[in-house]
């Protein structure tokens, strides 16, 4: 591949990255925002189907509340997320591994947001969860984060390679 190919490519997968993300984390705040609006302290709406229905959850920790009491540590733990997620989306030559870090990155930086703005000190703020599953309450962010972990699990499994971009032999890969 020539470096002018390789650079347009880069700028594709960019691009599909970056407008995957802008609209996986705009309805992530969207429906946030609109749980926040309709769902008051208390308020449960039932819902047919697996999902048990809505109801207004603020969650300061992380999976299922877990770390509750060490906000900060998660957020600042999901902002190096979002950080890492970036590079690899820079550094993988796919656009199936360019769309799973899309919805990793727009899962991790939707829940980041939440406990950056609705923070009463350094970084504590809660993420708004709504989905009622009857065994856990989550959001949307939640529901890209497990899309990422499946597709991650899939491009391995399928044996999907992330680059296929030479690596000198002292970063670990073999020359082609």
């Amino acid at each position: 591949m020539t470096k002018n190919t390789y650079k347009r490519r880069l700028r594709g997968r960019v691009a599909v990255f970056v407008a995957l993300a802008a609209v996986a984390i705009a309805l992530d705040q969207v429906t946030k925002a609109l749980a926040l609006a309709r769902l008051g302290k208390g308020v449960s709406v039932a819902l047919p189907g697996p999902l048990h229905g809505l109801r207004l959850v603020r969650n300061p920790g992380a999976s299922l509340g877990l770390g509750s009491g060490s906000t900060w540590v998660i957020s600042l733990i999901a902002l190096a997320a979002c950080l890492l997620i970036i590079v690899l989306a820079l550094r993988t030559t796919s656009m199936a591994w360019t769309l799973a870090l899309s919805l990793a990155f727009s899962g991790a930086a939707g829940n980041l947001i939440d406990r950056v703005a609705y923070a009463s000190g350094f970084l504590d703020g809660a993420v708004v969860d709504f989905l009622d599953y009857g065994w856990s309450v989550g959001n949307v962010a939640d529901i890209y984060l497990t899309l990422a972990g499946v597709a991650v699990v899939a491009l391995i499994a399928c044996n999907v390679q992330f680059s296929d971009r030479s690596q000198p032999k002292e970063h670990g890969g073999a020359a082609k």
